[in-house]
C-alpha cells in the first residue's frame, strides 16, 4: 500500500517537531526546485502533491510495480519527485544501456542516502559514492572475484554444496535454514577461509542482523523521510519514539563486528601459520607491499571489498514448477548418469540448467530496482532534461516483464532461453539482471557459479514438492517476499524427498574425494 505518513511519525512526542520540519523543508524545496534555462522538458511523469511530490503514490513495499504502471502511461523514461529529490526511472533495457553504460562517466555515482552513515553502511562499497575510494575497493574486489578467478573457488563451492545436500538428507524439514546458511557459508569460506557452524553461527547471525536492521532504510521509497526529518537520527536513543535511532546504533554496532571479527580471524590465522587460501588473506599479503602513505586507503578498501563480498546471496525454489524439475533431471541423467554428481566441467553440457538459472534471475530478480545511480551533471536524452543530482533508477522488474522480449513474462519458462535444438540463446542473459555500467555487480560470476552447482546437484538427488496436509493433499501457497534494497523470498512450505537409492552412503560415493 502507499506509504502512510503515520508510519514514521512514531508518537505524539515527535509529531510536533515533524510537522514543523515538514513546513520548513517544504518551503526550502520549492525555492530550490531546479529550472532548466534552455526550456528542455523533464521526462513525462505523474503529477505530484505539494511538498511531497509523488512519494505518497508509491507502493513502498513493491515500488517497481508502481514504476512499471507509470511506464505504461508515460513511457519508458519517467520523471518523479520525492519531496526535493529528482527521480528518473528507467523502464527499458535500451535506455538503461544508453545512459548507464554508454554514458557511464555521468551515471556511476550513488545518490545521497541519509541512512547510510548512521546505520553504518560505510562498509559496503556498492553504496560508496563514485571516486577514488570506490575505484580502489572495486579493483581489489575484482581481483578476487573476476570471471577468470572464479574457478579458484570451485572446491569451496562444491564442498559447501555437499554440506547442503547432507543437511537436506538429514533434516529436510529445516530446508529454509539450510538455504539461508548456504550462501553465507560459501562466501565466508571463500572470503575469509572461515567455516561457519551448521546453524546459529555468530558471524552469520551478525550479518543477518545488519540486513534486517538496515536494508529497509537503504530503500529510497522507505527511507525518504530521513532526508526530510534528519533530526530523527540525532535524537538521544532514550528519547520516546526514537526507534529509528536505536536501530541505527545497533545496526552500526553489528556492522563493525561484521567487518572486524572475520578480518581479525584471518590475521590471527596468518600469524599462526594456519591460514588457508582466501580472498582476504591474499589482500593482507598484498598489503605488505603497499607504500606507508597508502596503507590507510588500502585498509579502508580492504574492509569495503571484503564486507561487500558476503552481503550478496540468493535463494531458489522450483517447488511451484515440478515439470521443470522433471526436465532438468532428465538432462542430468542423460549427461551425467547416476554414479556421480555434476561438476563445473559439465556446465556447457547442461544448457537446461543454465536456462533455469537465467529464468530465476529474470522471474524474481533479487535487485528489482538495481541500486540507484545518480547523475553527476545534467544531461539531455532524446529531448528530455535529466537534472544534475537526479536519482536514476533502473527498473529491472519492468524490463523482466517486457512482453515484447519475454512473452508470458509472469510465467516461469526456462525454455525461453533455448532454441529449437535446446541450445542456449542470448549470451547477455546471464548478467542482464545484475545491474548496468561501471556499477554492475562485481560478484555476479561467483554468484552464478554457486547457483549452477547447487541447482544441478540438488535436482540430481532430490525431488521438491508442496507440503502435504493430513489427508495427503498438496498445500497451495502464494510466495511472499521481503524487500529492502534486495528482495528475498520468505520461508515457504516445501517437501524434500531423496530420489530412489539416495542415502548418506550414496551421497558420499557420488562426491568421492571432494567430500
Amino acid at each position: 500500500m502507499p506509504f502512510s505518513i503515520m508510519s514514521w511519525i512514531v508518537d505524539h512526542h515527535t509529531a510536533a517537531l515533524c510537522v514543523i520540519s515538514l513546513i520548513i523543508v517544504g518551503f526550502a524545496s520549492r525555492l530550490s526546485k531546479r529550472k532548466n534555462v534552455d526550456g528542455i522538458p523533464l521526462p513525462p511523469g505523474p503529477t505530484g502533491l505539494p511538498f511531497f511530490g509523488n512519494i505518497l503514490s508509491v507502493n513502498s513495499q513493491e515500488p517497481w510495480e508502481t514504476y512499471a504502471a507509470w511506464s505504461a502511461q508515460y513511457g519508458d523514461l519517467v520523471y518523479a519527485r520525492f519531496v526535493n529529490q529528482d527521480i528518473v526511472i528507467i523502464n527499458s533495457e535500451k535506455i538503461a544501456k544508453d545512459l548507464l553504460e554508454k554514458r557511464s562517466s555521468n551515471y556511476s555515482d550513488r545518490p545521497y542516502l541519509p541512512s547510510r552513515l548512521p546505520f553504518g553502511f560505510t562498509h559496503d562499497f556498492s553504496l560508496t559514492p563514485y571516486g577514488n575510494e570506490w575505484r580502489l575497493a572495486r579493483r581489489l574486489f575484482h581481483q578476487g572475484f573476476r570471471a577468470e578467478a572464479t574457478s579458484t573457488f570451485y572446491p569451496v563451492q562444491i564442498r559447501k554444496t555437499y554440506q547442503l545436500l547432507t543437511n537436506f538428507l538429514e533434516s529436510p524439514q529445516n530446508f529454509a535454514t539450510h538455504l539461508k546458511t548456504f550462501p553465507a557459508s560459501v562466501l565466508m569460506s571463500a572470503t575469509y577461509d572461515y567455516e561457519t557452524a551448521p546453524s546459529g553461527d555468530p558471524i552469520v547471525t551478525v550479518v543477518d542482523m545488519v540486513n534486517r536492521l538496515g536494508l529497509e532504510y537503504m530503500s529510497p521509497e522507505q527511507g525518504w523521510f530521513l532526508s526530510v526529518l534528519p533530526f530523527l537520527l540525532h535524537l538521544p536513543s532514550w528519547f520516546p519514539g526514537a526507534t529509528i535511532k536505536r536501530k541505527a546504533i545497533l545496526c552500526a554496532k553489528y556492522g563493525v563486528e561484521m567487518v572486524e571479527t572475520p578480518l581479525e580471524y584471518v590475521q590471527k590465522s596468518i600469524a599462526a601459520g594456519t591460514a588457508g587460501p582466501s580472498f582476504v588473506s591474499d589482500l593482507l599479503r598484498m598489503r605488505e607491499g603497499q607504500d606507508s602513505d597508502r596503507l590507510a586507503d588500502f585498509d579502508r578498501a580492504l574492509r569495503h571489498s571484503s564486507a561487500s563480498a558476503f552481503l550478496d546471496g540468493s535463494e531458489t525454489a522450483v517447488v511451484l514448477h515440478p515439470h521443470v524439475q522433471v526436465k532438468a533431471r532428465a538432462e542430468i541423467d542423460a549427461v551425467i548418469g547416476k554414479n556421480r554428481l555434476p561438476d563445473y566441467s559439465d556446465q556447457l553440457s547442461l544448457p537446461y540448467i543454465e536456462a533455469i538459472i537465467r529464468e530465476i534471475a529474470r522471474w524474481q530478480p533479487i535487485l528489482p530496482l538495481a541500486v540507484p545511480h545518480a547523475a553527476t551533471d545534467s544531461d539531455v536524452y532524446e529531448g528530455f532534461y535529466i537534472p544534475k543530482g537526479a536519482m536514476v533508477m533502473a527498473n529491472v522488474w519492468a524490463m523482466s516483464r517486457n512482453e515484447a522480449v519475454y512473452p508470458r513474462a509472469t510465467e516461469f519458462i526456462p525454455e525461453r532461453f533455448l532454441d529449437d535444438k535446446g541450445q542456449l540463446l542470448d549470451a547477455e542473459a546471464s548478467t542482464r539482471f545484475f545491474g548496468f555500467g561501471r556499477r554492475i555487480c562485481p560478484g555476479r560470476h561467483f554468484a552464478h557459479a554457486s547457483l549452477y552447482i547447487v541447482i544441478a546437484s540438488t535436482l540430481a538427488l532430490f525431488e521438491f514438492s508442496k507440503t502435504l496436509d493430513d489427508q495427503g493433499r498438496e498445500i497451495d501457497f502464494v510466495p511472499t517476499y521481503t524487500f529492502g534494497i534486495t528482495r528475498h523470498a520468505d520461508p515457504f512450505p516445501c517437501r524434500i524427498v531423496p530420489r530412489p537409492g539416495v542415502d548418506a552412503e550414496k551421497l558420499a560415493a557420488v562426491f568421492g574425494p571432494v567430500a
